[in-house]
């Protein structure tokens, strides 16, 4: 069974670049670009990596990852954030990620990272 990559992002370019960079990965990627969607989606597909946007409109990522840890069912799933907020490190370690991406991305580390969870 492969395992699932769920990406977050209400940039529809930057989930592109995404799909393409992980295309090879051999993990089923899943997309979504409306933050009021995600938590829902993440309660169904349970996936393996959440890679989610900090500032997205309606929620934010920081929200959504907070309703997660809160949620005993979704607790443990890894998150890591993605975001070019120059506090965004912080903020996405204090609402419980996982890890952290700097966009725009170092691909090298972007994929390092997700296997890092992913394996």
């Amino acid at each position: 069974m492969n395992k699932t990559l769920l990406i977050c992002d209400d940039d529809v370019d930057i989930i592109e670049m995404l799909e393409i960079v992980l295309d090879d990965s051999g993990f089923d990627i899943i997309t979504e670009a409306d933050s009021k969607k995600v938590l829902e989606l993440i309660s169904s597909i349970r996936p393996q990596l959440v890679l989610m946007d900090l500032w997205m409109p309606v929620i934010s990522g920081d929200q959504i990852l907070t309703r997660m840890r809160e949620d005993e069912n979704l607790a443990s799933i890894p998150v890591v954030i993605m975001s070019a907020a120059q506090d965004g490190k912080q903020i996405a370690s204090k609402a419980g990620a996982n890890g952290y991406i700097s966009k725009p991305f170092d691909i090298d580390k972007l994929m390092q990272k997700v296997n890092e969870f992913m394996s």
